[in-house]
């Protein structure tokens, strides 16, 4: 099982990421993630990507799906994987489309984690971080015992500018730029399946799997 998850940020879609390969046994793969593995281990992909992301640059969507490719054909993707984050575009959607092509693979499901705009921007405004541990809260459903205060070292939490209306709202434009074109791709395809994201993340988790059964 070959899965896609499409959705803003801050909608969700990479807790359910989590939850599906858990469930499913299947691994999940994060662009972020192998990029990071590759560049730790120094292979010669890694090495390749390392010279644009040490310029600034954007690595070119080929060599991104090679890195790809490269992380699926191990061993414990013979049974799926989850991407996450990848593919943006469509011309990577087109790379990573014919990629598989020649390897006699598609994708199975693209999962398309609904939410409205009004609600990410009020979701990801409320988040606060610990700077000092680490540890994330959220104003309304994860608030700390003494607000304004890490609960675990007791250092004050902040609103991240990643996190701030004006910066959500400027990803979002960018999301829907780019990556919502993505949606009418896979449905074109006949694999796109929509789930409302504004629900529990448990029910949204339900919905998924009873797409995936």
């Amino acid at each position: 099982m070959k899965i896609i998850m499409l959705g803003a940020p801050g909608a969700g879609k990479g807790t359910q990421a989590k939850m599906i390969a858990e469930k499913y046994q299947i691994p999940h793969v994060s662009t972020g993630d192998i990029f990071r593995a590759n560049i730790k281990n120094g292979t010669e992909l890694g090495m390749e990507a390392k010279k644009y992301m040490d310029q600034g640059l954007l690595v070119p969507d080929e060599l991104t799906v090679k890195i790809l490719l490269d992380r699926v054909a191990q061993e414990d993707c013979k049974n799926g994987y989850v991407l996450d984050g990848f593919p943006r575009t469509i011309p990577q959607a087109e790379v990573l489309d014919k990629a598989l092509t020649e390897l006699g693979e598609k994708i199975d499901y693209a999962i398309n984690v609904d939410v409205p705009d009004e609600n990410i921007v009020k979701r990801m405004s409320g988040r606060r971080a610990c700077l000092s541990c680490g540890a994330t809260y959220h104003i309304e459903h994860i608030p700390p015992r003494q607000e304004g205060v890490c609960d675990g070292c007791g250092q004050s939490l902040v609103l991240r500018d990643d996190d701030k209306p004006e910066t959500v709202q400027n990803r979002l434009k960018v999301y829907h730029d780019q990556t919502q074109p993505l949606i009418d791709f896979y449905t074109a395809k006949g694999v796109l399946r929509t789930v409302d994201g504004t629900v529990d993340m448990k029910d949204v988790f339900e919905a998924i799997v009873s797409i995936l059964s």
